[in-house]
């Protein structure tokens, strides 16, 4: 994998994990869950435009990666996304990783490894 290729899936990742973070953030944020209320907090909340900023960004670098990485690789290896979500969740949301999600965050990164060496 060329360094170019490498640097736009990274910041693919990057963008993806903190959009998802912004997002949970901004769900998270307001106790009244209820009503026109709650929408309208939640779209003055400034983690919920971080994170529609971040998958802009990210949008723009999947592109530019699709263009250099056939679709079926990039798929597989945009997957690793999962990933870095998951272990977000672990770290800022004290969320819970399960065996079987460990077992399958396992198996991602030998796929992703798998198809980044083809």
């Amino acid at each position: 994998m060329s360094t170019l290729i490498f640097f736009l899936w990274l910041t693919n990742i990057a963008c993806d994990t903190v959009g998802q973070v912004a997002f949970k953030y901004a769900a998270i944020t307001s106790n009244d869950k209820q009503g026109l209320n709650y929408w309208q907090k939640l779209f003055g909340n400034m983690w919920l435009w971080l994170g529609f900023g971040a998958y802009l960004i990210g949008f723009v670098f999947w592109l530019a990666f699709l263009s250099e990485v056939s679709l079926s690789k990039s798929i597989l290896l945009g997957s690793f996304n999962i990933i870095t979500v998951m272990i977000a969740g672990r770290v800022l949301f004290k969320e819970y990783l399960t065996p079987f999600r460990l077992i399958g965050i396992f198996f991602i990164t030998l796929g992703v490894v798998l198809v980044g060496l083809t």
